[in-house]
């Protein structure tokens, strides 16, 4: 409530409507302005000062935010999940929406997301670029197999798409021309999709050895299952890690049961699968590692410590122990271990929490 005039934008590609609520006067300013970030920012300099400015986080992404902030201009970006609205509200328009987000930031009911740096934005949209092009390389290589397996081929040398598999692959051969056409244009495109896969691990190694990144990415690989692709994603989709705490981490990522509970009775369910998607799949892919016993530990992980400082190495140390010895515990209940492995991805993103918020405790993490 400390500012004198409150701005609701509804942005879109092609257009953006605006309403401001002056807190002082109580008049109502409503505007119908071009998806010009300069024109909006020209707009919302000509109104009393002080001024919030909301919108909504969606496909246009943040550009809008850091230029209103680097003009002096306050201005968050809502969550969309957190929005209230009333029940009885049917009638859904763009003014009315930019009023809706007005009048919730002058009641103070704006939950924000985090505005990151254009190029921490830049990361992200490498790290997740890789994640389309690993989808696009199983749907691939699923087709691969499929074809084969509907005439009759099945691939027994040992563990599919090594060398080995790749060798096999290519000794296949077809008498009818369309389908042996139809077997080389997949093996065609996996093999495309595998080298543009490959293209950008290397790019993102050579960015998370960067000082922005590197000394979160060797902290957090100091716990088994998580490598500098997996590493170096959590520290792009997470950036400031010091916002949580170790229970708060989980809630975000959404790996918390659902709860519906009224008066004496409380039932939990399913995770929640709020937050962010792609940094909860990394997290249950790299829990899975975990289920192995922590007898020895490899070169590897080794050689990993000894790349980190001393603090993320004896608490990798406890998590890896920690983690292997919940996969136990849920073994010995005979816990499904799709369950169990969820459960311990939520630990993991705790884990993950004490060394990567120590890394930036010394190093304040800033928005770049």
């Amino acid at each position: 409530m400390n500012k004198r005039t409150y701005v609701g934008l509804d942005v879109h590609a092609r257009s953006v409507k605006g309403c401001a609520i002056d807190r002082e006067t109580g008049e109502i300013f409503r505007q119908s302005l071009a998806a010009n970030d300069a024109g909006i920012a020209e707009w919302v300099t000509g109104l009393p000062g002080p001024v919030l400015v909301v919108y909504e986080a969606g496909p246009t992404g943040f550009g809008l935010a850091r230029l209103l902030t680097g003009a002096g201009i306050e201005c968050l970006v809502a969550a969309p999940s957190k929005l209230q609205r009333p029940s009885g509200d049917r009638v859904k328009t763009d003014a009315r929406d930019a009023e809706h987000l007005a009048r919730l930031a002058l009641l103070g009911q704006i939950t924000p997301v985090r505005v990151p740096g254009s190029a921490d934005e830049a990361a992200r949209d490498l790290v997740r670029a890789r994640e389309d092009i690993r989808a696009d390389l199983m749907r691939a290589r699923n087709r691969i197999s499929k074809l084969l397996l509907r005439h009759g081929l099945v691939y027994s040398g040992g563990k599919a798409w090594t060398e080995a598999h790749h060798t096999w692959l290519h000794r296949q051969h077809f008498e009818n021309p369309a389908l042996q056409a139809a077997f080389e244009a997949s093996l065609e495109a996996a093999q495309l999709t595998l080298d543009r896969r490959n293209r950008l691990d290397a790019k993102i190694t050579a960015l998370a050895a960067t000082d922005r990144y590197a000394p979160v990415v060797r902290a957090l690989m100091c716990l088994r299952g998580i490598s500098v692709l997996t590493a170096f994603g959590l520290a792009v989709e997470i950036g400031d890690w010091t916002r949580f705490t170790g229970s708060t981490i989980g809630a975000y990522l959404g790996l918390v049961p659902s709860e519906h509970s009224s008066g004496a009775s409380r039932s939990l369910g399913g995770i929640t699968k709020t937050g962010n998607t792609h940094a909860r799949r990394l997290l249950v892919e790299a829990a899975w590692h975990h289920r192995r016993p922590y007898s020895n530990v490899s070169r590897e992980m080794r050689a990993r410590w000894d790349a980190a400082d001393e603090h993320s190495r004896v608490r990798g140390h406890q998590g890896n122990h920690r983690l292997h010895h919940k996969w136990d515990q849920f073994e010995a209940r005979h816990k499904r271990r799709v369950i169990a492995n969820v459960a311990i991805a939520r630990e993991l993103a705790g884990w993950c929490w004490s060394l990567a918020s120590a890394v930036q405790q010394e190093q304040p993490w800033t928005d770049e």
